[in-house]
């Protein structure tokens, strides 16, 4: 009974090692190709999506732009000569731009997105500024303390243009 105790655990220690070597192996070729499986499909989205990123840095380049204080003042003009409305038709010009690019966030990290809220909440700031100024008493006046302020200063504008380059030129 010994003896065939012995012969059978001759050929069966022999017979699990290479069992769990097997299991060891299939294991990690599995997990290997799991692995693989993975980077290729991210990849392949990473490829699919920068278009779609690219052309969300491009649309809200150009809300920027044209919420510039310089570019928006051009652009909107004064409906009549009170500057309560003056001000209160360019704010909603700006939020109405940004909800029309609201779902291009989705696209870009969230410090890009705070810095370009930072930028819009910025502008909106400055025109409610100029707005309460003593000086100011009409919408063309208004017009012009803003621009006159604008010449020695950068507008909020173009923090949020530079940050979205610096986060362009990262996916290169």
């Amino acid at each position: 009974m010994g003896d065939q105790l012995l012969n059978l655990l001759m050929y069966a220690i022999p017979s699990l090692i290479v069992g769990a070597i097997a299991f060891l192996f299939f294991r990690e070729h599995i997990e290997n190709e799991d692995n693989r499986r993975k980077f290729i499909m991210h990849k392949q989205l990473q490829k699919e999506a920068l278009p779609q990123r690219l052309q969300a840095y491009e649309r809200l380049s150009i809300f920027l732009e044209r919420i510039s204080p310089n570019k928006l003042l051009i652009r909107v003009t004064p409906l009549s000569s009170n500057k309560d409305d003056y001000e209160a038709l360019l704010i909603k010009n700006i939020e109405q731009e940004l909800e029309h690019n609201l779902s291009q966030q989705i696209y870009v990290t969230d410090n890009c997105w705070s810095i370009i809220n930072a930028s819009k909440s910025a502008t909106v700031q400055l025109i409610r500024k100029a707005a309460l100024s003593d000086k100011v008493d009409s919408a063309n006046k208004l017009r012009e303390v803003i621009l006159t302020d604008m010449i020695d200063k950068t507008p909020p504008s173009s923090a949020g243009l530079s940050y979205i380059k610096q986060e362009v030129s990262e996916l290169w």
